[in-house]
């Protein structure tokens, strides 16, 4: 009772600036956020003898009850899912396939070897992205992908994303939901190159190649990733946020933002909606870099609410997709994904509660004083009673509930696996 009697209260509160809790509820029901497959095993995927992150990306910690199966990644995700309310998507990598225990190259992945998850999401009643895997491969030693200039190299790659854009196609097509095939390459050099110009033009030549063939919207959209360095690649990026911006742009695909991709002074929260006016869509993928793109488990900082709050001002909740991007070996990983995409949901169901039309009409009236007083005066307001009421009506647990919840299935399952 105390969680509705507060909800009461809140929804008086809001309503007497026009800003209706019952549909900010119903709004964020319409809105997936698609979380990463990866933090549950530290990316380490089930090919044949994988070894886990590489080409400039980096999971520290040793937590015990890392997944090692598919089947224990997908019980660790229902555990997640059970925690967070709402009905979301799973984004995976390539490098989950399931070939039965046969080598299977990524250059042949078909989508036949992605139909346990198919099946999975299906009963789960949830969407399904995809990503190629650019990293943690033999041919990609060297830091070069679709930018390489070995041919060989190269073309091994190329096929590797036309299969990829295969697969999110059999699998926006099975599920019934749009599969958005998100490509990111780690090319680049660690220290300063001669050349910056022909690893580009290579690499705009193969994503060419690659995207020719065409799909069905309803099915499938691309996006393309940028990213400022990597380990081992802090000199330069063949795919920076501008080479990445205009292709997409110029291509008619979704840009992909990561909010740990740029540099430590940077928030991405400032560039949505000057892209925006550009794009029909992009794809978001939030992230918490701690002096650089560390890939913290996300928290409930002011630039998440910033970044929510320009997704909601902008009007572009139908045109920007959310997903989550971060890893963290240390704790108890499971916990991290329920941690992180309740903080991403709560950031943006406090944008929905924001008395918008009334700081923009205050802004266009000249009355800057009054805007920025009401901003901070609705800090202060009860969203959070909001929040635990939106989480009792989704059936999921309110406030720090979920974590004895978690706690018990850790005892129980992880700390089993050894």
């Amino acid at each position: 009772m105390q969680v509705e009697s507060a909800y009461v209260q809140a929804k008086e509160m809001y309503a007497q600036w026009g800003v209706d809790t019952d549909a900010a509820m119903a709004a964020i029901r319409r809105i997936p956020i698609s979380i990463h497959c990866w933090q549950g095993d530290d990316v380490h995927g089930f090919e044949s003898g994988a070894t886990g992150a590489g080409g400039g990306t980096a999971v520290t910690g040793s937590y015990p009850g890392r997944a090692r199966t598919p089947e224990e990644l997908r019980d660790d995700i229902d555990m997640a899912l059970k925690q967070i309310p709402g009905k979301h998507k799973l984004a995976l990598h390539a490098s989950y396939a399931e070939t039965s225990g046969k080598q299977v190259e990524r250059d042949s992945l078909r989508p036949e070897y992605f139909n346990n998850w198919i099946g999975w999401a299906k009963e789960s009643g949830i969407g399904l992205d995809f990503n190629p895997t650019f990293f943690s491969h033999p041919r990609c030693e060297d830091s070069f992908t679709l930018a390489s200039a070995d041919p060989s190299t190269q073309s091994f790659w190329i096929e590797h994303g036309k299969r990829c854009r295969e697969i999110s196609a059999h699998i926006g097509k099975e599920i019934g939901r749009v599969c958005i095939d998100n490509f990111w390459m780690p090319d680049g050099y660690k220290d300063i190159p001669a050349d910056t110009v022909a690893p580009r033009q290579r690499m705009i030549k193969a994503l060419d190649e690659i995207f020719a063939a065409p799909f069905p919207k309803e099915h499938t959209l691309d996006a393309l990733e940028s990213k400022l360095f990597g380990l081992g690649l802090e000199s330069y990026t063949v795919a920076s946020h501008e080479f990445s911006l205009l292709y997409a742009s110029s291509r008619n695909k979704l840009y992909t933002m990561d909010a740990g991709h740029f540099h430590p002074t940077e928030v991405i929260s400032a560039k949505i909606s000057a892209i925006m006016q550009f794009c029909d869509q992009m794809l978001l993928h939030v992230s918490r870099g701690v002096r650089w793109d560390s890939d913290h488990v996300v928290l409930f900082t002011d630039e998440l609410q910033d970044i929510m709050q320009q997704i909601v001002s902008g009007g572009y909740e139908k045109r920007v997709h959310i997903a989550t991007d971060y890893f963290d070996g240390s704790i108890n990983r499971v916990a991290a994904w329920v941690i992180g995409t309740r903080s991403v949901l709560m950031a943006l169901l406090k944008a929905l509660l924001q008395p918008v039309h009334k700081l923009c009409a205050l802004e266009t009236e000249g009355d800057y004083t009054s805007r920025l007083a009401l901003m901070e005066a609705f800090k202060q307001y009860p969203f959070a009673a909001v929040w635990d009421y939106y989480c009792l009506q989704e059936s999921a647990p309110v406030r720090e509930d979920w974590l004895s919840k978690i706690k018990r299935y850790e005892k129980e399952v992880l700390l089993k696996r050894g």
